[in-house]
């Protein structure tokens, strides 16, 4: 449970490099100890600590006493180093990661108003109780509410799919994982049926397939939804397309370009696999998602274009691209 500043018997542990809050400043956030963080994350406090001590990945603020006490941002920051752990990335380099990943997003999204994030975060407070509950009818019913208060990107990109990361990190501990996948398969009908309402007679054709494991299929749809427009069809081929097969398939679907979309850190080689991939292809290549973001440097300069991973960044440049405007 949250914890106020009346926080008093704990032994003096204050870390010199730490901060330290007086009571006037615990009283204008929500904070939570180290325990309660563990049951929301799934992560033990040994672990925690180590995080904060030997790779300086999370900074709590401390009582006047020593107590560890984290905000909802660091619980999130907590999540994030997760799931970048889960997608194979030592420990040790998740912090660079997380940080150029993090300058990109800040320079790409628009500023949000406080009052916007608190709608937000009651949106997602919903979202949770319906499905701790999995409660169908309750979770359409949010679910409608939400579309019809903000457009499809917003939705997904600040409502929905954090609730669904958020799930994702922590579906270890019980009854998380059945939680997890009552949302997964409930967003994935609907993104589903989203898609096919757009197939309509767009001119412009985007082939878009994800690299072999490293993304989960909601994310793969949803990154078609955003991408796509009244001018542009996107076609999503299925997870474990081999790349080795896709140069036949463009040639078979003749698409304007084909998208590759990966959330996990790029691997030292990928460039080199982009670069042959590219010479056997009719149609230009790009890449989409945390990867882009990532290899956007070591990408310079080569035939492959990186659309970023914030939602309308990648339309706006993929818009661009097919338009011949954007620099590859």
């Amino acid at each position: 449970m949250p914890v106020g500043p009346q926080t008093r018997g704990f032994p003096a542990m204050i870390e010199p490099d730490q901060p330290s809050l007086s009571t006037p400043e615990l009283d204008h956030e929500e904070l939570f100890p180290i325990r309660e963080v563990s049951r929301m994350t799934g992560i033990n406090p040994v672990t925690l600590r180590a995080w904060e001590r030997r790779y300086g990945l999370i900074q709590p603020t401390r009582t006047e006493s020593g107590h560890r006490l984290y905000s909802q941002a660091d619980i999130d920051e907590v999540r994030s180093i997760l799931g970048w752990i889960e997608r194979g990335v030592a420990v040790s380099k998740v912090g660079r990661i997380l940080a150029k990943s993090q300058n990109l997003k800040v320079e790409n999204q628009p500023q949000r108003s406080d009052e916007s994030q608190a709608d937000f975060i009651q949106w997602q407070a919903q979202l949770r109780q319906s499905v701790r509950a999995f409660d169908e009818r309750r979770l359409e019913q949010v679910y409608g509410q939400v579309f019809s208060s903000y457009p499809q990107l917003v939705a997904f990109q600040d409502i929905l799919m954090p609730v669904w990361q958020e799930l994702r990190s922590t579906h270890e501990a019980f009854g998380q994982a059945s939680e997890w996948l009552f949302l997964d398969s409930f967003l994935r009908g609907r993104v589903l049926q989203r898609l096919q309402l757009a197939r309509e007679q767009q001119e412009v054709r985007v082939v878009l397939a994800a690299i072999p494991g490293q993304c989960r299929e909601l994310e793969l749809l949803v990154a078609a939804l955003l991408l796509g427009t009244s001018e542009i069809a996107i076609s999503v081929l299925g997870l474990g397309q081999p790349l080795e097969e896709l140069s036949l398939v463009c040639e078979r679907m003749t698409p304007h370009a084909l998208v590759l979309f990966s959330n996990h850190p790029p691997a030292s080689d990928l460039p080199k696999r982009l670069a042959r991939l590219a010479l056997a292809l009719e149609c230009p290549l790009l890449l989409a998602g945390e990867a882009a973001d990532l290899a956007q440097d070591s990408l310079m300069g080569s035939q492959v274009a990186c659309l970023g991973s914030e939602g309308r960044l990648m339309r706006r440049r993929l818009q661009q691209y097919l338009a011949g405007h954007l620099d590859s």
